[in-house]
């Protein structure tokens, strides 16, 4: 997990590297035809599969919220501090598991509650409405984890329908097909360095998800859940030495209470055995 924070903000760094010259659009749908070569292995178990009618509308409009949350999330990284953006990321779990309880008719209990006021207070915490000013960057990080939640919880409709690599597959193949048009009505030509970086970024998004499924292997989520807080200590850290932004107590101790909430309630329903949210990822991974 400490490995998979590291990678998600090398992902958040390179998207960083690329700056404003390209536009979101763009470069969203660069990232994802870039990653298009990590599908390879992929193929066989996508020839295999047997997908009926219900399970293609799920993957498409996964598809299209992915794509929603992945513009803005690059939008959001070229307007405020990686710091920022990574602490309201850990909003996603609590909306998929409003979600969850909207929809899939789980119960919303005392401690979820709690969770969900806890994680909230978290998010005001670090925007501090009337205290700072609001860029229109962190209103696009709120959107982003909720069209984020939206993927993960169709996500977790489509793992039992089909294998996990289709379900990345069909992921990696419909976001840059949805983003396309977006693009090329924003396109810019594009330096090889700017390339270079964007490849990265898919490169990083890759190893993220694997390290993160190797943890998943090796510990239950009350024990990798709560040490994705250092990819938000690894991201303000960034932030600083790299990219000259000041480090904001704020941000930290928000980002904070959201984890804490979220693990709290993780750890209190694998003890009853019941499902968990899924935990935070990377929108532009």
């Amino acid at each position: 997990m400490i490995l998979t924070g590291l990678c998600f903000v090398a992902v958040t760094a390179s998207v960083k590297m690329v700056g404003t010259e390209v536009p979101a659009p763009q470069s969203a749908f660069l990232r994802y035809a870039l990653g298009l070569v990590f599908l390879i292995p992929m193929w066989p178990a996508m020839r295999a599969a047997r997908l009926d009618r219900g399970t293609w509308v799920l993957f498409g409009l996964r598809g299209v919220c992915h794509s929603a949350a992945v513009i803005l999330w690059f939008y959001a990284m070229t307007r405020i501090p990686i710091a920022d953006v990574t602490a309201l990321n850990y909003l996603n779990p609590i909306y998929v598991m409003l979600l969850a309880v909207l929809f899939l008719g789980e119960r919303l209990g005392p401690w979820r509650i709690g969770a969900v006021g806890v994680a909230f207070l978290g998010t005001l915490v670090i925007v501090r409405p009337g205290f700072r000013e609001i860029d229109v960057g962190h209103i696009a990080m709120l959107f982003t984890a909720a069209a984020m939640a939206g993927s993960y919880f169709m996500a977790k409709l489509l793992s039992g329908r089909a294998r996990p690599q289709v379900v990345v597959f069909m992921l990696s193949a419909i976001v840059p097909v949805v983003l396309l048009p977006y693009a090329v009505a924003v396109w810019v030509p594009v330096s090889w360095e700017q390339l270079g970086w964007l490849f990265l970024t898919a490169c990083f998004a890759t190893a993220g998800h694997y390290t993160m499924t190797l943890a998943f292997t090796a510990a239950p989520l009350t024990v990798t859940q709560p040490v994705t807080f250092l990819q938000l200590v690894w991201a303000t850290l960034l932030g600083v030495v790299v990219f000259g932004e000041a480090a904001d107590g704020f941000v930290m101790l928000g980002g904070a209470m959201i984890i804490a909430a979220i693990s709290v309630v993780t750890w209190r329903e694998a003890r009853r055995k019941r499902p968990v949210t899924p935990p935070p990822d990377a929108p532009g991974a």
